[in-house]
């Protein structure tokens, strides 16, 4: 366990470059988004807030149109559900519904959160993706901070254009921890992708062009998950 932890500390200090929000990978297979945030947090104010999406969760990205009605139980097989409430403006009775944006399949408090699902448009979707979150301690100017990945993975049947659909979850991804960061204090945040830039980022050079430090992010994201699910 100690050795366990130390690994996700050390992976996530090195994560700890300013912020960053990107498409990282797309193919006809699907398409891999990663973002980064450093807030003025201690890992269990993080944690505590994480879980409770109905206090920072956008509604515009919402099916009821008020993220009050966010709800995630961080538990093995728990729910990140959001209410359906009845219509009060209905002259006929109606019934309350729900929906489901995810299923938790890893909760380690304070470290990673780690849900399956398609988010949005995803839903209807033969498509699906799991979505990472790991957090870790950082220091930020000789200050105590906190480190957040968020890294989702979407592979599968979809009858969006790959590129395009990459790029537009990709943008609601950064909106939604920018949101988390800016209630928890950042330091530095991710920025949605301007409308301006091209809609179709290039596969085929997309590994070619990446940056050593990009790939030295991946490889501490990837060991610090790793670490985490061995038994």
């Amino acid at each position: 366990m100690i050795h366990r932890i130390a690994i996700l500390c050390a992976s996530l200090a090195l994560l700890a470059q300013p912020a960053s929000a990107e498409v990282v990978k797309t193919d006809d297979d699907g398409f891999v988004t990663r973002h980064m945030a450093v807030v003025n947090a201690d890992t269990k104010a993080v944690w505590l807030a994480l879980i409770s999406p109905n206090k920072w969760w956008k509604k515009e990205h919402t099916w009821s149109g008020d993220a009050a009605n966010m709800m995630l139980r961080p538990q093995a097989g728990g729910c990140f559900c959001e209410r359906i409430p009845e219509d009060p403006n209905s002259d006929e009775v109606t019934l309350e519904g729900s929906v489901e944006h995810m299923r938790v399949i890893q909760s380690f408090p304070e470290k990673v959160l780690r849900m399956r699902g398609g988010l949005g448009p995803l839903q209807s979707e033969a498509a699906t993706g799991v979505l990472t979150i790991a957090i870790g301690k950082s220091e930020t100017d000789g200050e105590e901070t906190t480190t957040i990945v968020w890294e989702y993975v979407v592979g599968g049947y979809m009858r969006y254009e790959t590129p395009k659909i990459a790029k537009a979850v990709d943008g609601v991804m950064a909106l939604q921890l920018g949101s988390l960061a800016e209630m928890l204090g950042a330091t530095n945040m991710p920025e949605a992708p301007a409308e301006e830039e091209p809609a179709d980022p290039a596969p085929e050079t997309s590994e070619e062009d990446e940056s050593g430090e990009s790939d030295d992010r991946m490889a501490a994201l990837e060991e610090a998950v790793e670490a985490l699910s061995d038994e």
